[in-house]
């Protein structure tokens, strides 16, 4: 019993020691946070009905957080209704990220929207001049240690196999996965 209350209590600690590391004013609607949440940025960030941030019995509960930015004054992070994101997830935009209604994502997964920076090499300290928006549709199930890439769409019902890196866009009903990732199966 002890025991229990003790860890309740180091969790609740780290969870408000993130949440000072917060620093984004723009934030709508209500999420449950079973582990640490960060939330930065000068964009908006908003969330609809039944988002859950964390899984108490899944890896980096203990040691992980999620961090959601919308860096830029125009950048954009929507979440539907009824995602459940298990630990370490990050999403970073510079324009703009939507997670559909019904979305799993698995442990360590990124959704980035922009390289951060140009490309080219007399410009690498400037930032990416083309972000391009990321929608995840409805029903997709991402596993774990995914990484989403700038310009992607994931259609209505896919699934993204654990350890997948996203560099474009997929159609409804699919299992995509590899490095990157590819259509390996239809869904009926």
């Amino acid at each position: 019993m002890i025991k229990k209350l003790l860890v309740k209590s180091l969790l609740n600690i780290r969870k408000i020691k993130y949440s000072l590391y917060s620093n984004n004013r723009r934030i709508s609607g209500r999420f449950q946070a079973h582990q640490p949440v960060v939330l930065r940025g000068k964009g908006e960030i908003s969330f609809k009905k039944n988002v859950n941030l964390g899984v108490i019995n899944s890896p980096m509960y203990y040691n992980g957080y999620a961090y959601i930015e919308a860096r830029s004054e125009v950048a954009k992070v929507n979440f539907g209704e009824d995602i459940h994101i298990n630990n370490a997830f990050s999403a970073i935009s510079e324009k703009s990220i939507t997670v559909g209604n019904n979305v799993l994502i698995g442990y360590n997964c990124q959704i980035y929207d922009s390289n951060f920076h140009d490309l080219h090499i007399d410009n690498r300290f400037n930032k990416d001049p083309n972000p391009m928006e990321v929608v995840i549709k409805s029903n997709v199930f991402i596993g774990n240690n995914v990484v989403i890439l700038k310009g992607v769409t994931i259609g209505e019902n896919s699934v993204v196999a654990s350890n997948s890196i996203v560099t474009k866009s997929f159609p409804k009903n699919v299992v995509i996965g590899g490095n990157p990732a590819k259509i390996i199966n239809q869904l009926n």
